[in-house]
């Protein structure tokens, strides 16, 4: 029993330490990417990003066990590289911006699934509609000092939702059968994360 009781003990105290060691990390959207692709007319695939958005990510670089994100992204900066077919996606068909002109996750956790993996959980809210999604990470990268002597990382995030889950239900109905527009989306974030300490102490 007393075995147990100090596993149990160096158990909480390693988490205590951890949260103690926990540093903010703000995301370079400079050397970062907000991207999305769905499919067109059931046969090729469209690409699109965002240019706007900020973000920050919270762990301990010593024992980075488990990471905590959150992030804005401004839903008006949407770009596909088609001003008309951006206007669309900025309606009320889809995002519209005009009334929802935010889209946000917050992370209320992530489990490390292998060396450099996790699988990170938390609110997506697009169009003023908030669904639980799991992302799967790869990184934290190896840290290193920037020109300015900031310490960096980077990480990669992907998942894949259903636009409809969200109230973006606009389509229409090929003659040859089939959709113009996908249901599934699948959403890569490229982030490169600066300490924010390593900023501000200059």
């Amino acid at each position: 029993m007393k075995s147990k009781y100090s596993l149990l003990v160096t158990i909480l105290c390693v988490m205590a330490a951890s949260s103690l060691n926990a540093a903010t990390w703000n995301v370079d959207a400079t050397h970062s990417n907000v991207q999305f692709s769905v499919k067109h007319m059931m046969v090729s695939t469209v690409h699109g990003s965002f240019n706007t958005f900020s973000g920050t990510a919270t762990f301990d670089e010593t024992s980075p066990a488990t990471v905590a994100f959150e992030g804005t992204v401004d839903a008006s900066s949407v770009n596909t590289n088609n001003e008309r077919r951006d206007g669309h996606l900025k309606s009320a068909d889809f995002f519209d911006v005009a009334n929802n002109p935010a889209i946000t996750f917050k992370s209320t956790k992530s489990v490390m699934t292998a060396p450099g993996r996790y699988q990170v959980t938390g609110d997506l809210t697009m169009r003023g509609v908030k669904k639980e999604v799991t992302m799967a990470m790869e990184g934290l990268t190896d840290f290193i000092k920037g020109p300015k002597g900031a310490t960096r990382t980077g990480a990669s995030l992907t998942t894949t939702i259903n636009r409809h889950d969200f109230g973006l239900n606009w389509n229409k109905a090929l003659d040859a059968g089939g959709v113009l527009v996908g249901d599934s989306v699948k959403i890569n974030l490229d982030m490169e994360l600066e300490k924010a300490s390593d900023v501000s102490s200059k």
